[in-house]
């Protein structure tokens, strides 16, 4: 007498049925014939079965797939694992594109200006976590969006967080140890990083209503970004930027007094408006453009009437590179705009970079002098004040360089310019 046996899987479909039969002889001997009945299981559904349940979809709640697509940011009953994935691979494409973007345009602001992008990264970090905390609460088409601005914003920590780290990194390694103060530096962060997981291990334990999540969340996320901004301010950096240039040169033109960088940082701001001319950490006199274009200048040099619109030529730029043909650059303060534009010579040198930054300063603080008098300013009257100031600062700037780094300052490095600049070649006409 023969027999069936089905053997079966986790969710109960028949892969095997095993057949007993009697010998055909009529002697003790059985036969057993094996028939594989089960679906063959393709590559992909093999790859499934990895993250999926035992049994799946039998061994599972029908509600299961929607936690999890819910899980990955879906939130969709009716959505599917492909539409999971391409939200994953839009919010990664949205990042990598953001990283070439953000490096490409401030790449080169990110070295002078490393203490502002540094807490800028954990700023940038604590937005894309609240934003991804207020995700589940929107609609499908906003979730994506804010989703997708998320992981901009973790791109943009990244690239900066990376970046002022590295030049932190160099500031602080006297003895050329940079490699052995990451190395602890990554030690460091470690353990810090085990002793924030133990307190949040008991935090969650202790959180439970919405309310008390979010006033937590806001609460820790207020002591981080306060205690890396008192961190940052911290950091006495030794190189002229142009806002520690400002302070510095300000206080030294009107005080003859050379501040150390442990005053200056005391002094900086984290954030700062770009190219800001400002007299002694207070007064705003107007901003400065280094590195421009030779056409920049030159547009400021030939101004219109304002009713008739005719232009007048009073300034040219022959004249204006003969006031500075001992210099490595060329400088004009625009009345109008309050700007003053400064074109580099080829070959132009750290501290004539320093020189011409210092040169606008002093050029916009006469300038407001001079306004507050009500006294009008023409160009003619420019241009004196432009051989004026030069000359004045020509003749103590070997001192002050002196000066500067007697009391710790680096000349020798060029932290001005915050965008790739051009240079020029001045060359007797035929």
């Amino acid at each position: 007498m023969g027999i069936l046996i089905d053997e079966q899987d986790e969710s109960g479909a028949v892969t095997t049925t095993y057949v007993s039969s009697d010998s055909a002889k009529g002697d003790a001997e059985s036969r057993i014939d094996i028939l594989n009945t089960g679906k063959q299981t393709s590559v992909w559904q093999q790859a499934l079965n990895v993250f999926l349940p035992a049994g799946y979809p039998h061994s599972v709640t029908k509600d299961y797939l929607e936690a999890v697509l819910e899980g990955v940011g879906v939130g969709d009953a009716s959505a599917s694992p492909t539409a999971a994935l391409l939200l994953s691979v839009l919010q990664d494409s949205m990042g990598r594109i953001a990283t070439i973007l953000f490096a490409h345009k401030l790449g080169t602001s990110l070295e002078p200006e490393c203490k502002m992008y540094r807490l800028a990264a954990d700023v940038f970090n604590d937005c894309a976590m609240i934003l991804d905390c207020l995700s589940p609460a929107l609609p499908k088409v906003p979730r994506v969006i804010l989703l997708s601005f998320s992981s901009v914003l973790r791109a943009l920590c990244g690239v900066a967080a990376g970046s002022s780290k590295a030049s932190l990194s160099a500031h602080f390694a006297k003895w050329g140890n940079l490699g052995e103060l990451n190395a602890k530096d990554s030690s460091q962060e470690t353990i810090i990083s085990l002793m924030g997981m133990l307190a949040g291990s008991f935090v969650v334990a202790h959180v439970s209503s919405p309310f008390a999540t979010w006033s937590t969340l806001i609460l820790l996320l207020s002591i981080h970004i306060a205690m890396n901004h008192a961190a940052v301010r911290a950091v006495s950096m030794h190189t002229l930027n142009r806002q520690r240039a400002n302070i510095v040169f300000s206080n030294l033109l009107a005080h003859d007094k050379v501040l150390k960088p442990e005053g200056v940082s005391r002094q900086e701001r984290i954030f700062e408006l770009d190219g800001v001319l400002r007299w002694k950490g207070s007064k705003v006199l107007g901003r400065a453009k280094i590195g421009v274009t030779l056409g920049s200048l030159a547009t400021t040099l030939v101004p219109r009437h304002s009713v008739t619109g005719s232009i007048r030529t009073v300034m040219d730029i022959a004249k204006l590179a003969d006031v500075y043909r001992r210099e490595e650059y060329l400088l004009w303060y625009d009345t109008a705009s309050r700007i003053a534009y400064i074109v580099l010579k080829e070959g132009a040198s750290p501290t004539s970079q320093l020189k011409a930054w210092t040169h606008a300063l002093w050029i916009a603080h006469r300038h407001a002098t001079i306004q507050a008098t009500g006294d009008d300013v023409d160009m003619i009257a420019i241009l004196r004040l432009v051989e004026a100031t030069l000359k004045d600062l020509s003749s103590r700037w070997s001192g002050c360089l002196e000066r500067l780094k007697a009391s710790g300052w680096d000349i020798e490095v060029a932290n001005l310019e915050t965008t790739s600049g051009t240079r020029i070649q001045i060359r007797a006409g035929g």
